[in-house]
């Protein structure tokens, strides 16, 4: 008490100026979110927060802003840590030089594969940085029934989450149809959130009227999966929370600025959701998101506010996400609003970024106790071949730059009962092998709108639990592509006439990688351009297939069960009659 008592003393009497600040930032423009002001003032920090705001004069330390803007820490309402396919330290070391200080992660993707083991490895590797890594408990952990995932968390492992404080939240319930259908499991997880007071993350895609109010009506307040103005419009008027979202698969933001006015722009938030490492080094992070609605028409500070203190206010982080006396001091210094290029990065009160560097030492963090995560029984070629007796499959499409996919049915080609690609109408084979418990299921389907002409390709991050996923025009390459998969313990991999064209290890899961963002990026570019020889069109072919067996999203999706129809949540024949 006497040290707290102290330090609080010492904050009141640098904001009266009778003491000097530990940093004094000098003749910065302050964007005051509050307010929507800007106005030029020096800036007092101690012990970490910001003590006041005006003609300070006292600093130990000295930062002369020279005219810069000066705004808080960025932040990310939603990402996937996993889907960068870093380390928390390797993220943090790509982005905190972008401006963020704070990013709200749901591992539920890493929670598939190892439980409540992976979340304490995600806690523990996220630690110390120089980076607030809030997280939230995952919620559908396996996703659905529909799948076989590696680890379960019920309303106990839930329960026990909560009681770490740095556990903020219950983190996106994606199985709406069990919320709306009043399922007993998934209504208990909301009521240990609220009665935690936690907040509810949302994942409502396309739902609307009396399905939508029935969701909203358990408390859950935010969404990220909203794609039209439409679907914005009647969640706003429900009170719900819309993150903007804009990553490497998924690309929301632009089509929904429209819909912000004066009054309604303090319900928005900015997000990545997934966002791979060649992307957030090209484009950015949050700042990118930034410079995209400011050059679509919005308002500088609103974008700021979207990505500073209404992401703070509604995860309820009262010290967070604005330039006023007693909030933390994560500030970040831009040189001009419109190119919004970041120049300094202030993470509690200390410089971690500043004319290009990094301040802080950041190394990848990993146990043995997350890695050997593969786990299947032994494959042949034949398990890859598919036989129906009809003329007609159902067929899942992809459509590019979205995670949603159609549900076609088509007439195919075969040979007896056996199934063929079919390279004119660019129907190839998928499947998706189960890898946690060596049970041996296989699911079969057929794809189109991969454009792969030769060859296979094949990943150990597919969408929630995180099975094997192979697509293929040959039962060999396919086969080879999950051997490879299996030596590696995780990774991606092409593969054609039985040859190893390119591959990335992920031995964290079979989801992360220990190495560097560019290291990873450079794997992907090889990747990329090895799947590009073999005719895909895709630009990211290995993010587009890897929500492929994710069976929350519309419409059509492969797990290894079998063929999901979404709308229905539930098994479809690959045949139709």
């Amino acid at each position: 008490m006497e040290l707290i008592l102290e330090k609080l003393a010492h904050i009141v009497a640098v904001a009266r100026g009778n003491k000097a600040a530990d940093l004094l930032i000098k003749d910065a423009k302050v964007v005051n979110v509050f307010s929507g002001e800007i106005y030029k003032a020096h800036v007092a920090i101690v012990s970490g927060y910001i003590a006041g705001i005006g003609n300070y004069k006292k600093g130990k330390q000295l930062i002369n802003a020279k005219g810069r803007y000066l705004i808080p820490g960025l932040m990310d309402a939603h990402i996937h840590l996993e889907s960068t396919l870093l380390t928390p330290s390797a993220l943090a070391k790509v982005i905190i030089p972008h401006g963020t200080t704070s990013i709200f992660i749901d591992p539920h993707e890493i929670a598939n594969v190892l439980g409540l083991k992976g979340i304490e490895y995600i806690l523990r590797a996220s630690e110390n940085l120089p980076l607030n890594v809030f997280v939230l408990a995952p919620s559908c952990v396996p996703a659905t029934h529909l799948e076989t995932s590696g680890a379960k968390l019920d309303v106990k492992d839930i329960a026990q989450l909560f009681e770490n404080p740095r556990i903020i939240g219950l983190a996106e319930m994606m199985n709406f149809p069990g919320v709306i259908n009043g399922e007993k499991d998934v209504l208990e997880k909301i009521i240990v959130a609220k009665k935690a007071n936690k907040v509810i993350d949302g994942h409502a895609p396309l739902l609307k009227g009396m399905n939508l109010q029935a969701y909203i009506s358990t408390g859950i307040d935010a969404d990220h999966e909203t794609i039209d103005i439409s679907e914005a419009k009647e969640k706003l008027q429900a009170g719900m929370w819309l993150m903007l979202r804009e990553g490497t698969a998924a690309k929301n933001l632009i089509n929904l600025l429209p819909i912000i006015n004066a009054f309604n722009v303090h319900h928005f938030l900015l997000c990545c959701d997934d966002k791979e490492p060649a992307d957030l080094l090209k484009e950015g992070h949050i700042d990118h998101l930034i410079r995209l609605a400011i050059k679509a028409g919005i308002n500088p500070i609103w974008a700021i506010k979207m990505a500073t203190i209404n992401c703070a206010e509604r995860f309820g982080l009262k010290q967070l996400g604005a330039i006023a006396p007693g909030y933390k001091a994560d500030l970040v210094l831009i040189n001009d609003l419109n190119k919004f290029q970041v120049e300094i990065v202030i993470k509690d009160g200390e410089i971690v970024f500043e004319e290009g560097v990094l301040k802080t030492p950041l190394l990848p963090y990993v146990e043995p106790e997350v890695t050997n995560t593969i786990n299947i029984k032994e494959i042949t070629p034949d398990m890859f071949k598919i036989k129906i007796k009809g003329k007609k499959a159902r067929v899942i499409e992809l459509v590019s730059d979205q995670i949603l996919t159609k549900s076609l049915i088509m007439e195919v080609k075969k040979q007896g009962e056996e199934v063929l690609v079919d390279l004119e109408r660019d129907i190839i084979k998928i499947a998706v092998i189960e890898r946690h418990h060596a049970t041996g299921n296989i699911g079969l389907g057929l794809v189109s709108g991969l454009g792969l002409k030769s060859g296979a390709l094949a990943s150990s991050v597919a969408h929630d639990s995180h099975n094997i996923i192979v697509a293929g025009v040959s039962e060999n390459d396919m086969y080879v592509a999950v051997k490879a998969i299996k030596e590696m313990q995780g990774g991606f991999v092409v593969v054609e006439n039985g040859m190893i064209k390119a591959g990335l290890s992920l031995p964290i899961a079979g989801l992360i990688s220990p190495l560097s963002a560019k290291e990873v990026a450079f794997h992907i570019k090889a990747l990329q351009k090895a799947a590009k020889e073999l005719g895909v069109r895709l630009k990211n072919p290995f993010l587009t297939l890897s929500f492929v067996a994710l069976p929350v999203i519309p419409q059509l999706r492969l797990t290894d069960k079998g063929l999901v129809d979404v709308n229905k949540f539930d098994f479809v024949p690959l045949e139709v009659e």
